[in-house]
């Protein structure tokens, strides 16, 4: 039932074990970006909710304040995949060291056009530049791994403590940023979130021995086709967007849902339990030695989504919302696991950080086209009626993967021929 993969001399005793999350913690030089990659991620999550709580005190307006944050989300979606290409071409550090600069000047300025009121159309003009400067440390690290344990079943295990890094990273970002918006100063969580990035961008960027090499002879110019040349990859982007739809979604709904009912602060119990689900569902994720092969279990997996998903809309009950939500959250981490694994399978390694960025973008555009919508639907329709945007965008996305699964199976000959490599001896793996 296992693929064949391929594997060199220093992976031997790594693929002869079991892989877990301890012997994951102990490969050689993994603290040295894993720290620092941590600081740096955190301040992604803190962006969305900062601009919100800043733009709504100093407009009154909450329509204001999404479609700046709305803004900036797209930005990041359509100009996050041009940076992973120019990292994959010139490394990381080429390309962090003028983004983190970029965002920090650039979010400081939407902080200034903010609290001088200035008008929907400048903070707009500042918005772009924001997000379209947003470094993509998430895909980064994951470049990172790839690099790191090479063609190690410990892949999966990597791509499941990556979910459940992003998954705390979002519990404690918006913490921290509501904290500060509302206990400092309206505009303390967007400052903060442009020193942490300033800071963290720049340690991470230090760490210069774990980042993928950058290639200059002519097999690597090949490599450095964009990763959209994947068709593989094409069918991960729309099943990521699929997914940011859920987030979306859920965002407006429940809190429109607990505002509906009279009892708003059950907001953020609501979305807790469903981040909960997702850490959850991503730790034992990792845990599991895997037989069936990645793109069976995004199939099975991403079914199982969409059945849950499609049911969020029919619940009237408290109780019933935070089970469904619960479980629609224990449904997200694998898909999400699963389809970067499959990455670092289809797409050569002078591509790898183009692909996650493109799949971290996907689940961006998702979430800001499901908030829009979600938004208005709750608005005109009845309440709770936004929990149609993740049945839609879910019931979509697994019609599209089904129809294009056999893109995402690995072929062990061409995969060989992708990476160049020839003089590997053979694991069978997962």
């Amino acid at each position: 039932m296992g693929s064949t993969v391929t594997t060199g001399p220093s992976q031997t005793s790594t693929a002869s074990s079991r892989p877990g999350y301890g012997q994951l913690l102990r490969t050689r030089g993994a603290w040295t970006f894993l720290l620092p990659g941590f600081a740096a991620r955190q301040p992604f999550a803190m962006l969305t909710l900062s601009i919100v709580l800043l733009v709504q005190h100093t407009t009154g307006s909450y329509g204001a304040a999404g479609a700046t944050a709305a803004v900036t989300g797209v930005s990041m979606a359509l100009f996050a995949p041009y940076g992973g290409r120019l990292a994959d071409r010139y490394g990381q550090r080429a390309v962090l060291l003028p983004g983190v600069l970029l965002h920090t000047l650039a979010g400081l300025a939407l902080t200034a056009l903010a609290l001088a009121h200035a008008p929907l159309w400048a903070l707009f003009a500042a918005a772009v530049p924001t997000g379209a400067s947003v470094p993509q440390i998430g895909p980064m690290v994951r470049a990172r791994w790839g690099v790191t344990l090479k063609d190690s079943p410990l892949m999966t295990t990597a791509a499941a403590f990556e979910s459940v890094t992003d998954e705390l990273t979002f519990v404690l970002g918006p913490l921290l940023a509501t904290a500060l918006c509302t206990t400092v100063a309206p505009a303390a969580g967007l400052v903060t979130e442009a020193g942490l990035t300033l800071v963290g961008g720049l340690l991470f960027a230090a760490q210069k021995r774990t980042q993928p090499p950058v290639a200059t002879d002519r097999h690597a110019r090949v490599e450095h086709a964009s990763a959209l040349h994947v068709p593989g990859v094409r069918v991960l982007i729309v099943t990521f967007l699929g997914i940011g739809c859920v987030f979306g979604g859920m965002q407006v709904s429940l809190a429109a849902f607990t505002e509906s009912i009279g009892r708003p602060g059950l907001n953020g119990v609501l979305y807790g339990t469903f981040a909960a689900g997702n850490m959850l569902s991503g730790v034992v994720c990792g845990a599991i030695v895997w037989k069936a092969a990645p793109h069976h279990r995004l199939v099975v997996g991403y079914t199982a989504l969409a059945l849950a998903a499609s049911a969020l809309w029919t619940t009237h009950s408290v109780l019933f919302l935070a089970a469904l939500g619960l479980l629609v959250g224990m449904c997200i981490a694998p898909t999400l696991i699963t389809g970067y694994t499959l990455v670092e399978s289809l797409v050569p390694a002078g591509a790898r950080t183009e692909a996650f960025t493109w799949l971290t973008g996907a689940v961006a555009l998702g979430q800001a086209s499901a908030v829009t919508v979600a938004g208005q639907l709750e608005d005109r329709l009845w309440s709770g009626s936004g929990f149609l945007v993740p049945m839609a965008g879910t019931v979509l996305a697994l019609v599209t993967l089904v129809a294009l699964r056999s893109r995402l199976a690995v072929r062990p000959h061409s995969r060989a021929v992708a990476r160049g490599v020839g003089h590997r001896s053979s694991v069978a793996v997962d």
